[in-house]
């Protein structure tokens, strides 16, 4: 692999699992976004949101993408569900590999973080909506800006994390091999 992996999608799209199961079957490091953030500043993201607001939080998430995309060797990157919506993190993700959409119904988004016993300390509501109400608000700016940066669209509903997967590598895996057959021309 020459290129990122990047999985973006809303909260409990499943980016961190499937994630996981991607670079065990890829051979690749990962790391997720968020787990970085919170890494560096001690901090749950709910109380990155309380002291420095959206806005710093999206200002250290920033960071910590060009941080891992430094790194010269490729990962599998779960990033943030709101990471796509600074212009320069999208062009990073472009520039940097390959990028999976995993599109979930607001209805599957709600059932799996309301399932999350761990999202209620960690993660700040973002609207003063709640539940589906918020997912389906959030997603209509989302959506766009999950499809410009997507090389692929991956459906999780219904599905499995491992099905999620082979359906992931072997896309990745094929579009290596073109990319490595156009250089050898």
């Amino acid at each position: 692999m020459e290129q990122h992996v990047f999985l973006v999608g809303y909260r409990g799209s499943g980016k961190t699992s499937v994630g996981r199961e991607l670079a065990d079957r890829l051979g690749l490091p990962v790391i997720d976004s968020d787990a970085m953030v919170e890494d560096a500043a001690g901090k749950t993201i709910r109380e990155i949101f309380s002291e420095v607001g959206e806005s710093g939080f999206r200002d250290l998430e920033s960071k910590a993408i060009l941080q891992i995309v430094s790194s010269k060797t490729p990962h599998i990157i779960s990033l943030g569900g709101g990471a796509i919506l600074r212009p320069e993190n999208r062009q990073t993700i472009r520039q940097h590999g390959v990028t999976i959409w995993l599109q979930a119904s607001p209805e599957l988004l709600n059932a799996r973080i309301n399932g999350d016993s761990t999202t209620a300390d960690r993660r700040p509501a973002l609207t003063s909506l709640v539940g589906h109400d918020e997912i389906v608000k959030l997603l209509v700016v989302r959506e766009p800006l999950y499809r410009d940066v997507a090389t692929w669209i991956v459906e999780t509903d219904g599905r499995d994390i491992d099905s999620i997967a082979v359906e992931i590598s072997e896309k990745v895996l094929e579009h290596q091999r073109l990319t490595q057959e156009k250089k050898a021309v």
